[in-house]
């Protein structure tokens, strides 16, 4: 109960910009008046907050208020993506304070991939100058399926050799520090709620664009992962009935109509590409879609069109969720969300009003992320305070 009511005020001053005194923080918390000061003195005693500072509000005694110290702890943030890894270093008020990219390596051998992203995190921290003492862990961000009991990614369709690969452990015994590892899509989710400061409960979905396509789930305020924690699989929600056939065994798929590689081949039969792309690479594949996106910026009418149609289906697998859930706004991010993000929000606000059946449909946002590129990393270091620092109610249960 005690580690329970520090995260409860830890958590509240985090999210206050300002700071907040121990008289407020008993009235947001619900505390008396001594135990808020027990944790207040915790919380000065490890450094996770300072006092910065006096404010009088009426007649008696000015109160002190007390404000997060973001150098307290840091947390690392590693996105895997097929095309291009992410690292970054987030301090306690979830700002990047260091950031990297790697491509990918194209082999089937994981174990190579791995060394590779703890030589990384290895080489960020000594570059940000950060004591390895105050990291809290590593995040990792990886394509689905996984199994996370286990800390396994499970034969994800675009990592080739990827076969029930201990991530978790191997990247831990590389770096030297605990590993969380989370689902792509959940870790973009987390790091829209760690980052929005907001103290209402948030119903959204995040819509996921990179190598493949995926979409992160929150209700009230909470990531839905599911039973295996592989929520978010949307890759045979059908979009396009006139479309090829998907090995699942239906058309149109979203698998087989709006990821990039999918893209790149209408390109190629539209003749806007002059040739096909091993799309086993992902680094070719990237590299052509980019040339696409950028023809379609260009102004190249074929090009445009592919882009556009890809948005209208997009739209449709994304309606198919906010109906069902019933949400108030979709936030699109990704490596190739900043390419896309024109044409996406130009359209796929209009299409996915005209599919909602919700009362007020002219309510639901459409917005790109703020973490642009690094939302999967971001995301994925946020699990790792998420997991410290953040009030969750599991730790009330004996056995937890």
């Amino acid at each position: 109960m005690g580690d329970f009511n520090q995260t409860v005020v830890l958590d509240a001053i985090r999210r206050s910009s300002a700071g907040l005194s121990r008289v407020e923080l008993a009235t947001i918390s619900g505390l008396s008046a001594q135990t808020l000061s027990n944790i207040a003195r915790r919380l000065l005693e490890q450094e996770l907050v300072i006092e910065s500072g006096k404010v009088q509000n009426g007649r008696g005694k000015p109160r002190t208020v007390l404000t997060l110290n973001p150098s307290a702890r840091f947390a690392i943030g590693v996105h895997l993506d097929p095309a291009v890894i992410t690292f970054v270093i987030l301090d306690l008020s979830g700002q990047v304070v260091a950031h990297s990219t790697r491509r990918t390596p194209l082999t089937p051998d994981a174990g190579v991939v791995i060394t590779e992203m703890g030589e990384a995190v290895t080489a960020l921290l000594a570059e940000a100058g950060v004591d390895p003492e105050r990291v809290l862990g590593v995040g990792v961000a990886s394509p689905g399926p996984i199994d996370a009991v286990r800390g396994i990614v499970v034969d994800p369709p675009h990592l080739l050799g990827w076969h029930r690969v201990p991530l978790r452990d191997s990247l831990s015994a590389a770096t030297g520090f605990p590993v969380v590892l989370e689902k792509d899509v959940a870790a973009t989710a987390v790091a829209e709620i760690w980052g929005s400061h907001s103290e209402s409960p948030e119903n959204f979905i995040f819509v996921y664009l990179g190598t493949g396509i995926g979409m992160g789930l929150v209700s009230s305020g909470t990531v839905l992962r599911g039973t295996s924690q592989n929520a978010g699989e949307v890759g045979h929600i059908v979009v396009d009935p006139a479309g090829p056939d998907c090995f699942c065994g239906l058309r149109g798929c979203v698998a087989v109509t709006c990821m990039p590689r999918n893209l790149v081949e209408e390109a190629v039969r539209a003749g806007v590409q002059p040739h096909r792309v091993n799309a086993a690479d992902p680094g070719a594949v990237e590299e052509a879609f980019l040339q696409l996106c950028a023809k379609a910026r260009d102004g190249d009418a074929a090009a445009r069109a592919i882009i556009d149609r890809s948005a209208r289906r997009v739209a449709k697998a994304v309606s198919v969720l906010t109906n069902a859930l019933d949400v108030d706004r979709v936030v699109f991010g990704g490596p190739y969300w900043p390419v896309l993000a024109e044409a996406y929000l130009d359209l796929v606000p209009r299409t996915l009003r005209s599919l909602t059946v919700a009362p007020h449909p002219a309510d639901l946002r459409v917005e790109g992320t703020a973490f642009g590129t690094d939302v999967g990393a971001v995301g994925a270091a946020c699990t790792v305070f998420d997991k410290a620092i953040s009030p969750d109610t599991r730790r009330l249960l004996l056995g937890h």
